[in-house]
Parts: C-alpha cells; sequence; structure tokens
C-alpha cells in the first residue's frame, strides 16, 4: 500500500505519481489492478456522481459513503479525501468532520484555501490527520471567483498563490494541490517545497503528481471540457477499456507526456 513517505519519496526521486478521483468499489477496484498512485474521494460527486452544477450541496455523511466504499475495494493506493463546503469553517468543525472520514478509510484529507487555513492545518496535524491544502482554483469558492477561471495570471497574484502555500506547509500541510494556474506556477511551487509533494490540475507537467476526475479522464463529461482535460478512454477499445484508460493514464503521468502543452497554461509573470 502506497503511503504519504512513499510520495515524498517519489518526489524526491524525480518518479511523477497518478491520482484520479474516484467514489465507487468498481471504479476503486479498477484502478487498484492498473497501480493508480493516489485516489481523491472528491467533493466532484456533487456534479459528477448526485448531478448538482457544483460541488457545494455536498455533505460530510456523502464523502464519508463515499471514502468506505472506496477503501474497500483498494488496498494499494493512498486515499485522500475532500472536507465539503463549510464543514471545516471552524477548528472543531475540521476536527470532528476529519474524524468522521478518516474513520470510514481516507488517510488524508483536502481543504481549500490560503493562509487563513494555518491555524486548522497545524491542529489537525498535531492530531494525527495529514492535510493536503488545494489552492488556486479552488471550486468550493466559485461563487467568490464569479466561474471557473484561470487563477494566478499576474506576478502580484502568483507571489499571493506562494505566500499561501509557505504559510500553510510552515503549519504542516503535507502535500499541495494547485487547480488551474499557469504551468509557471506548478514548476515554482514544486520546486520551492523539495518535502512537499505537489499535485497539479491544470498546473503544467512539472508538479510531483496530476490528478483528472475519473468521468474526465473517460469521456463522460457532456458538454464543455476544461483545457486541462485528456479523454484516455478514446485511445482504447475491448472489453477493458476502462481498465486499459487507467492503466494509459498511469504511464503518460510518469513519463510525463500528460499533461501535454495543449493541456496546460502558459503565462509569462
Amino acid at each position: 500500500m502506497i503511503s504519504l513517505s512513499n510520495l515524498k519519496d517519489f518526489k524526491a526521486k524525480g518518479r511523477k505519481f497518478s491520482c484520479l478521483t474516484c467514489y465507487d468499489a468498481s471504479m476503486a477496484k479498477a484502478m487498484e489492478i492498473a497501480e493508480i498512485d493516489t485516489i481523491l474521494i472528491g467533493d466532484s460527486l456533487g456534479m459528477a456522481i448526485q448531478g448538482h452544477d457544483s460541488t457545494l450541496p455536498v455533505t460530510v455523511a456523502d464523502m464519508a459513503y463515499h471514502a468506505a466504499a472506496v477503501r474497500r475495494a483498494n488496498q494499494h493506493a493512498f486515499i485522500l479525501c475532500d472536507l465539503p463546503f463549510l464543514s471545516y469553517a471552524t477548528v472543531n468543525d475540521a476536527l470532528i468532520n476529519s474524524r468522521t472520514v478518516m474513520q470510514a478509510g481516507a488517510q488524508m484529507v483536502k481543504v481549500e484555501g490560503g493562509a487563513w487555513l494555518a491555524e486548522t492545518v497545524a491542529v489537525l496535524t498535531r492530531n494525527g490527520v495529514p492535510v493536503c491544502v488545494h489552492l488556486g482554483l479552488t471550486p468550493q469558492s466559485v461563487n467568490v471567483f464569479g466561474g471557473y477561471k484561470l487563477q494566478a495570471k499576474t506576478r502580484e497574484a502568483a507571489d499571493q498563490l506562494i505566500a499561501d502555500c509557505k504559510a500553510v506547509v510552515e503549519a504542516g500541510a503535507a502535500i499541495l494541490l494547485l487547480e488551474c494556474v499557469p504551468a509557471q506556477m506548478g514548476k515554482e511551487i514544486a520546486e520551492l517545497f523539495p518535502e512537499v509533494p505537489v499535485i497539479g490540475i491544470g498546473a503544467g507537467v512539472e508538479t510531483d503528481g496530476q490528478v483528472l476526475v475519473v468521468q474526465d479522464m473517460l469521456g463522460l463529461t457532456f458538454g464543455r471540457v476544461a483545457r486541462f482535460v485528456r479523454n484516455f478512454m478514446k485511445e482504447q477499445s475491448g472489453e477493458t477499456a476502462i481498465l486499459d484508460a487507467f492503466k494509459a493514464y498511469h504511464a503518460a503521468v510518469q513519463d510525463q507526456s500528460f499533461p501535454a502543452k495543449e493541456h496546460t497554461f502558459q503565462v509569462e509573470l
């Protein structure tokens, strides 16, 4: 079973690692066979599974239910689980809700935000809860951003993102996840924190790991497809197509053929 220590070792050795969202036992078993390194039980299930137009309606009970299903079927991947909208508004909320998802099977919680999360990160870490902090485009704040847009597009905004990363890492964040930022930022931040694995989604090829929503990489997104998505399913055929798509994704992350330039945002900062 892959652990947080393994992910840190991967980073030290320059070995890229794969991550996919997962919400059920069947997909979790297929990902185990394909040797996907990490799984995120994402609050993206609000849209991908429940049919909402955002992640905001997802509850802690939803997250725990899906985390338990995934954990039962997959004994290979390191499992991260989102704390959903307003479930960590206070440190006490964060502690109680982290206990719920960790007892369900998660090995790390993921929260969205910046420097303001430092106290929460420190308290969770002190209580034995590893924390991944999600920065850049944070979907739980979509109503603040006014939509799903590229973040850190100016040097000032980039410097603020770096400051936020420093604050949460100093508080104990064990992993950073960057979404929808210029490729240059993914590279800068991955290099800035040699002890902290950095996962990217729309953050360039030079982060330490890559994550995609499983429905996106299987071509099950209807309507607008984000720039950073690659459909691995259309490259496969036959009765093992889904499993082969997972294997192809894992290999493409490791050999750095994904994300390619067309999947990244190139901005001079």
